[in-house]
């Protein structure tokens, strides 16, 4: 036993399976990222904050919105399918399945005053900070 090739043929097949490994969890994270929507956070002066969620082929009443912990959450079910049909072949291309992404929200949110609307697929979502909690001028005199 050449104990120089047999740790040349380890180190190989622990190369190949690393690599193998790479490519695996490469797949993997490309998929997950399918099913994370892109979200465009924007704070509108002192007391207004926006969030932009791309939603394209979600239904409104496919969407599920709410605030905890101070956190507001959205989740939806994506489903949609191509399809073509042809006398020489048949094309199917399906995208669906469920879409979640969670923000952490600034301190004194006021839940009563969150206004969200889906359009064009794109999911706009207004948050307003609670009246105490805003920004006051005062009048120096």
């Amino acid at each position: 036993m050449d104990i120089v090739k047999t740790a040349k043929e380890v180190g190989t097949q622990v190369e190949e399976k690393l690599e193998h490994g790479l490519e695996v969890t490469k797949e993997a994270l490309s998929n997950v990222a399918s099913h994370l929507p892109f979200a465009n956070l924007a704070k509108k002066g002192n007391d207004v904050f926006a969030v932009e969620i791309d939603l394209p082929g979600v239904k409104k009443e496919d969407i599920d919105l709410k605030i905890e912990d101070n956190r507001l959450i959205v989740n939806a079910k994506r489903e949609m399918k191509k399809e073509v049909k042809r006398k020489d072949y048949y094309l199917c291309e399906s995208n669906f399945g469920h879409i979640s992404r969670v923000f952490v929200l600034p301190e004194g949110i006021d839940k009563d005053k969150i206004d969200a609307k889906l359009e064009d697929g794109r999911l706009y979502i207004r948050l307003e900070k609670e009246e105490s909690k805003k920004a006051k001028s005062i009048a120096v005199k």
